[in-house]
Parts: C-alpha cells; structure tokens; sequence
C-alpha cells in the first residue's frame, strides 16, 4: 500500500526505553516529524513494579503542556529481561504499563507501536527478532480492548533511511483503516488473514515417530489425544510432563490406556518454566534410553482472563513462563537438528488478538515467532495457532459458550490432530487451525472499528458488505410491535420499549429475567462485550424490524438510550414530544446533556477543580433531604459545605464545564 498525502501536525510524544542505547530508528522518525512541521517530545520509559506510579508520572509530566496528536512508542526494542519478571521482554511490560497510564490519564491519541525485524514479510526475509513479535501479540490485544487510543503497529526495516523513515511518517495519519504494517525498502506490506488449501504439489515427508517423544502439558486433554495418536503411529517411548506429574487428575488412566497400546510411559513431574529442572529430565531420560529425544510436542499453558487495565505483572509472568519461556528452553535444549518434528500448540489470540488474554496473546505470539526463527536456522519447527478444541483442554463449558457466540466453534479433537500430522508433513512452519463461523466473527471482530486483518477471507468478506442480522428476521413480532405502540399512551410507549431492551439485554448477558438490567446503567458496566453487543443489536432487529448499526450498545450507552433510540425509529413522527417524568426514573434531558459533556473531561481535570468531591457528596444525600449547613454525608466523614452546594446547584451546563476545566468566560 502507499501512505495517503496527510501530513503529521501536532506534537507527537516519542516513548524510548531508558535501557536502548541505539537510537538511530529514533532519531530518523523525529527528524522526519520535524521535517513535516509537528513537534516532538521524548519521554524517557521503563518497566517499573510500583503499581505504574512512574509511568503516570513520566506520561503525566509530557502532557502538561497540553494535548498530544499521537503517541510513537519504540519501547518493544528493549529486548531484556524486565527486572522484576525475568520471563517478559522489558519492551512487552513497560508497553503495558504504557497503555495502563494511557488508560488512567484518559490519553485518546493515538498509540503506534514500532518494532524492527518482528516480522518476515518473505520467504527472502526471515524474522529477526523474535522478541519483539511479542508486542505485535500484545498490540492486537491493545486493539480490542482500547480501539478509542489504538494507532497501529508498524515494523521498521533493518536499516531506517529517509525514504522509510518518510514512509512511517505518512503512516500515522495516511494508514487508513490497517493497524498491522511493516515499512520495507520496496514499499509497504499489510498483514492479512487468508485460507490455506493444502498444497498437493508439494512432497510431504511422512511423520513417522519414532524412539523416544517429549510431550509438555502432556497429562491434559489436548496433550493426551496426541499422545494416543504418537502411541499408535510407532513412538516406543512417551515423556509426559505436567506440574504434578502422576498426581494430575486423570494421568494414571491415561497411562494404562498408552501402555495397553505397547508403548512405556514415563510421568514426569515437570515445571517446562525451571529451565534446570527441564534440562535434567532431558538429560536423565536420553541417558535411560540411549537415544536421542526424536520428537518434541510442546502443549503446556495457561491462561489469564483479565484486561491489560487491570493486568498484575506477576500474573502476566506467570502465563508467559509457561507459554514462552517453556518454548525457548526447549529450544535451546533441542538446537543439534536431531529431531524429527518440534511442534508447538499457539492459539488464535495471537493471530487476532483477544480481549482480556493479552499475556496469553503474546505468550502465544511467542512460539510463532519462535518456530519462524528455528526454521531459519534451518531446524524443524511448526506452530499451529488452534481455536477451540471440543472435549477439555483449556476450555472448559462457559468458556466454550462464549468462543460459540463469537464464531469459533470446537473441533473435533480427531480432525484436530489430523490437521497437525498434515502441518508436520507438509513442513508448515506457522498456521492457523479453527473452525470459524464467519458471520458471527466478523461482526464481533469488527464492531469498534474497521479490521483488514479478515477481509480477505470470502465469508468474512461477506458478512462485512451486507450487515445482515446473523437470525432471519421475523415480521410478524416487529409488525405486533409497531400495531401496539401506534395505540399505545406516551408512557406506555416508554415502558414497552424499555422492558424489550431490558429484556433483550438480559438474554444476551445470560440472566434469566430483566430485573437484572438496571434501566440508566451503562452497557459497559452490566458487563457487555463486542460478542454481547452482536447479539443483543441482532434481537433488537429481529423484535423490532429496525435496523441497528452492531455499534448501537455503545453509541446508546445505557437501556434508556437505547429505548429512546427505537422509540425514535419506530415512531419519526413522535420525536418533538414534549417527554415527561420517566416512569423507570430516566434522566432529563439536562441530565443527559449534563453527562454527555462531562464524561469528556478527564477525572483528573475535575478533582483539580474541586468539583468531583463535592458531587460525590452530594450523592450521598438521600433524595428529598436538604443539605444543611454542616450537614455529615453518611460514610464519609466529611461535611458537606452549604455555600458550596449552593454555588453547584446554580450552575448551568456552561458553568459545571468551565469550572471542571479550568477554562473562563471570553
């Protein structure tokens, strides 16, 4: 693609790590910045374990002289150990506690993560840092969950010229709508999901195990059925590994089913993440059996459900040890070339990122990055990027609900493995293996913003161009409907619509009754995703025959919005209604017009002003009291001041902004 003809104005804030002494891809990007007319301002960054204080004081500090146009971080080229948590690259955890000081200072400019050498765009030009592909795992999780501050990720070639450096400028504001670059010397390459037919020309060399085979994680569901199939196709000897070794649930049956099949079973007590602890099993069990270790199956893993928000470093360490560290242990014990296959178990999190799984994302990312480099060092190595397994694993039964209403439904664990053996043998270094219902993905995936990364795959495509409802709609329920409403009083009205879309939101979120959707709280706080928000905007066309944007649940922030929305719809000719009390409590207009406005200003910005504490007070006055003078707030153990409350009850919207901003009349 070729950038577009905007040009960077504004000041950009460029985030360097205190821990990177070669600043030359640095100092390219300023000069071009400069070049163009924008201002730049260096913030010196670095991974911190103190609860982000220092990056929101090191953010906070370059933003007092106002808003920023964009944010250009080039923390993922600190390629060390982080301090606290050896097993994190610095880059991956200062960028989190980036975006986490973003987040906390309601930083909305765009954030731009720049790698070097983190991707291969050709068979020509191997991946070279394999390190830094963390981040693009990570960036993809900052995508989803952040979409509103999201700039894009953007590799660097090895060498920065003017040209390139001209390039990466005309990306922060020319990208468009692709989030995934890489600046190269011949152009700029985009990132693409596409289908992958098996190649019947290309000469499959058979996998055929033999000897001895290692399997981590080898005593849960996804590593005991290739187990079986590497017991039943000529492996004489497994190596399961696990934390509790023969004490997990279900090894010891396990063992007796492998060995009636006439191979020997070793369960080994094994942490893949205790590097010495992984090198001795090795060492011991090539020593028992004389032989090199033919095959290595690496399935070990564990999750993390939380967002990059709330992420706790040491949980992030800990799903990265024994996704990542795992990988790159064994592929420092197993680097001689004597192996048959080496296969890694990577998710589509990494592919595509998901929200609430940004260490698994990146400790995923990891072993894709990492099979790409082994095969340029001419080792074997494949990594298959799986969706959802049906019958255990990872996933458990609420789990696999919710990767159904997303649109990646279980496979089979046979056709699974089958998919495996025929990577293998077809010498597949990275690939992705699911089972996707592309309606459903792709309105989920895309409900915040515009995602290349699917449009070139035909069922995505697709369901991308018509915006149909993912169920048939159904006219004789919208037809009801709308014959009710016409007869219906004002307050009828309110309340039969509000009930549906209490109704519907209730269904969506999995409560068995309305009574559970509060009618003014927000969509995000009842606990809505993008895959909730797909279904509750498909039930509201199929009940109401109106045809809503999958953005409606956030565009309408709460069930009363919404009511008002539909109201609107159903009945055009009734929106200069003069709308009274609401009977479910809604806010005036005012009130919503009061929200709309403040919700703009930073919290920062309205505790300076002193205006956040009294409002708080004021809510704990219970309705119909007056606040006297020195009147307690019940458990606040402060007063609430009667002039103060005065001045804010006299204020019109004009005035609540100005002094929650700071700003004075012209």
């Amino acid at each position: 693609m070729a950038p577009g003809d905007a040009v960077p104005s504004g000041t950009w804030l460029i985030v360097t790590s205190q821990g990177v002494k070669d600043d030359e891809p640095v100092r390219a990007v300023e000069q071009e910045l400069a070049r163009r007319g924008a201002r730049t301002v260096r913030v010196p960054f670095e991974a911190d374990d103190t609860g982000r204080a220092m990056a929101l004081q090191w953010l906070g500090d370059a933003l007092v002289d106002g808003p920023v146009a964009g944010v250009l971080s080039f923390l993922a080229q600190d390629e060390r150990p982080d301090p606290f948590h050896p097993v994190v690259p610095a880059g991956v955890a200062a960028t989190t506690s980036l975006v986490q000081a973003m987040t906390d200072l309601d930083v909305t400019a765009p954030l731009w993560c720049l790698t070097r050498g983190a991707v291969a765009v050709s068979r020509a030009e191997p991946l070279a840092r394999p390190v830094q592909a963390q981040t693009w795992g990570l960036g993809r999780v900052i995508g989803l969950e952040h979409p509103e501050r999201w700039g894009g990720l953007i590799d660097l070639p090895a060498v920065l010229d003017e040209q390139s450096a001209a390039r990466v400028c005309g990306l922060l504001v020319g990208a468009g709508d692709e989030d995934q670059l890489a600046v190269r010397s011949q152009g700029v390459v985009v990132r693409r999901l596409v289908r992958a037919p098996a190649d019947r020309t290309k000469a499959a060399k058979p996998w055929r195990p033999r000897g001895t085979a290692l399997v981590t994680g080898g005593m849960g569901a996804l590593g005991g059925h290739v187990a079986r199939w590497l017991a039943g196709h000529g492996a004489e000897h497994l190596v399961l590994t696990g934390r509790r070794g023969a004490d997990t649930p279900g090894a010891a049956a396990l063992q007796a089913e492998l060995t009636a099949m006439g191979v020997r079973v070793t369960l080994a007590a094994c942490d893949v993440a205790d590097r010495t602890a992984l090198a001795a099993l090795v060492k011991e069990v090539e020593a028992a059996d004389g032989a090199p270790i033919r095959s290595v199956v690496h399935a070990a893993g564990e999750t993390l459900q939380a967002g990059l928000r709330e992420s706790d470093p040491a949980q992030f360490a800990r799903v990265m040890a024994a996704k990542a560290a795992g990988a790159a242990y064994l592929d420092e014990l197993f680097a001689d070339g004597s192996l048959d296959a080496f296969v890694l178990f990577s998710s589509g999190a990494a592919v595509w990122g998901g929200a609430a799984q940004g260490a698994y994302a990146v400790g995923n990312c990891s072993l894709d990055a990492l099979a790409e480099h082994r095969r340029s060092r001419g080792l074997p190595a494949t990594s298959v990027a799986w969706g959802g397994w049906a019958g255990g694993g990872m996933v458990d039964d609420a789990a696999e609900d919710t990767l159904v209403r997303r649109g990646l439904r279980p496979m089979a664990a046979e056709s699974a493995v089958r998919a495996l053996v025929q990577a293998v043998e077809q010498g597949e270094t990275c690939l992705t293996v699911a089972d996707i219902d592309w309606t459903r993905f792709a309105s989920a995936f895309t409900i915040s913003r515009a995602r290349p990364l699917i449009e070139d795959v035909p069922e995505a495509a697709a369901a991308l161009r018509t915006d149909e409802p993912i169920e048939d709609m159904a006219a004789s329920p919208a037809a009801a409907l709308r014959e009710r409403l016409a007869s219906a009083s004002d307050a009828e009205r309110d309340r039969t619509l509000l009930e549906l879309v209490r109704t519907e939101a209730a269904a969506a979120l999995g409560h068995p009754s309305a009574d559970a959707v509060e009618p003014q709280r927000a969509f995000k706080e009842l606990g809505f995703d993008s895959v909730m928000a797909v279904d509750l905007r498909n039930r509201l066309t199929a009940a109401t025959g109106v045809r809503l944007e999958t953005t409606v649940v956030f565009d309408e922030p709460s069930p009363v919005a919404l009511r008002d929305r539909l109201r609107r719809e159903l009945l055009p000719a009734d929106t200069g209604r003069d709308a009274g009390p609401d009977v479910a409590g809604a806010e005036t207009s005012k009130d919503a017009e009061a929200r709309a406005v403040l919700a703009a200003v930073p919290i920062a910005r309205i505790r300076a002003a002193g205006l956040l504490d009294q409002l708080l007070r004021l809510a704990g006055v219970a309705d119909g009291e007056e606040a006297g003078a020195g009147r307690e707030v019940p458990g606040s153990g402060d007063r609430v001041d009667e002039n103060r409350v005065d001045e804010i009850n006299a204020m019109d919207i004009d005035d609540l902004v100005r002094m929650a901003t700071g700003t004075k009349d012209a």
